[in-house]
């Protein structure tokens, strides 16, 4: 009884083996694909068009200056703004909340805060709702990025 239960367990397993390769299989066909044009798309999204983020800028510029030396308007000096610590700007009176905000500005976060500049810093002194397409504010980011 006992040798007839362990060439069930065998052959039970084998056959559960089999079935998990297969559906593994059929997955990855099906799965991988996806997520690689997906990775492909957000890569391009995250590379943005420095020529269009320029055209862009235009509306930033209303408050913002983004040229070397260029003195701050309603909103600090933009040019070199990638790398650069949150509220340290000089010469320009930064709300408390982005004094606190801690981080260094990086192209992931400036598209963040282009989305939606109160998640990012909640309390920022910015009047502004936020870029919703991510192509332009990819574009954008692009184009400060370029600013050095």
């Amino acid at each position: 009884m006992r040798d007839g239960r362990r060439v069930f367990l065998r052959a039970s397993r084998s056959v559960f083996h089999r079935v998990l390769r297969a559906a593994s299989a059929l997955i990855c066909r099906a799965w991988v694909p996806s997520l690689i044009v997906l990775g492909m798309v957000s890569a391009a999204q995250a590379t943005g068009d420095v020529n269009a983020g320029e055209g862009l800028f235009n509306r930033c510029a209303i408050c913002h200056s983004d040229a070397k030396g260029a003195p701050n308007k309603l909103g600090p000096n933009l040019f070199g703004v990638v790398g650069r610590k949150a509220g340290t700007f000089p010469g320009y009176s930064f709300s408390a909340a982005m004094k606190r905000a801690g981080f260094v500005w990086t192209p992931a976060k400036l598209s963040d805060y282009l989305a939606s500049p109160q998640k990012v810093v909640p309390g920022n002194n910015m009047p502004f709702a936020g870029i919703a397409d991510p192509k332009q504010r990819a574009d954008i980011v692009a184009y400060l990025a370029s600013l050095k």
